[in-house]
């Protein structure tokens, strides 16, 4: 999953891809590199990030997802939590709703239950300005996987199909540097539920931590998470870097596709 975000203040590519044409080109040139789905945001959810209007919103990503449907051949999911946003995204062609709010905002689970569209459930502790204040987990991994479950059981009772669900453990959003790798490392329970696990790691402030690496410098670190967090299970991996990632993930199935031939010879 290639990230393309539409606004000004998101904190790796904010204000690059503004204008449609730079965004068509951007998800081009990620569609040309092996993205297999591009996410398209118009609403900033770094940490002090301020809400934006329903408005402003769609203007940011309508004009973006009608484009890249009407020439490319790729899935485009639509990073939202407005319901509003959710219904006219899919109506512009976009086929799954990224939402970090897990469909938890008023309206947002009728809406999304309406649409047929898959749906990515994020978990957060907290609102984007105020989750990096003072996370606080007993297990994170237990406590996130809980709320992921939770949440898809309603969106199952609400009409949404199994077959349509993703969860994220939501990397970075209400979450410390040591909560950040108890979920990488125990991303083997959140794959063990049975969804589709995303993991979106890209140029996250886990490394700035981990490398004191500025967020320009992070492609490295990216891809070395991204490779870790499928070699863990993860099905989808949402990056900015789409290039150096299949590498990395290329890599990644060749080794396990190796490791399962050995296993089979040795147990015949």
């Amino acid at each position: 999953m290639g990230v393309l975000n539409v606004t000004p203040d998101s904190f790796s590519d904010g204000g690059r891809f503004i204008g449609r044409d730079q965004a068509l080109e951007q998800a081009r040139a990620m569609v040309g590199a092996g993205a297999a789905i591009v996410d398209v945001g118009g609403e900033s959810t770094r940490p002090g990030a301020e809400p934006v209007s329903i408005q402003q919103e769609l203007d940011r990503v309508l004009p973006v997802i009608e484009a890249i449907r009407g020439q490319l051949d790729v899935a485009v999911s639509v990073d939202t939590s407005k319901p509003e946003v959710m219904r006219e995204a899919v109506a512009a062609g976009a086929s799954m709703i990224n939402d970090v709010h897990a469909l938890r905002r008023p309206g947002a689970l009728e809406a999304a239950a309406g649409l047929d569209a898959a749906v990515c459930l994020m978990h957060m502790q907290g609102e984007p300005r105020t989750m990096q204040a003072d996370p606080r987990y007993r297990d994170v991994v237990a406590e996130v996987t809980e709320f992921l479950v939770s949440r898809a059981a309603d969106c199952e009772a609400a009409g949404i199909g199994r077959e349509r669900i993703v969860i994220d453990p939501g990397f970075g959003f209400g979450k410390t540097v040591a909560h950040n790798l108890a979920l990488l490392s125990g991303l083997g329970t959140l794959r063990a539920t049975g969804y589709p696990v995303l993991a979106g790691l890209s140029r996250k402030s886990l490394l700035a931590a981990l490398t004191g690496r500025p967020v320009e410098e992070r492609m490295v670190g990216s891809v070395v998470l991204a490779a870790l967090a499928a070699e863990r299970g993860a099905h989808i991996i949402r990056a900015h870097d789409v290039a150096e990632t299949r590498d990395a993930l290329a890599i990644v199935a060749a080794v396990a596709a190796a490791d399962g031939a050995r296993e089979q010879g040795e147990g015949t």
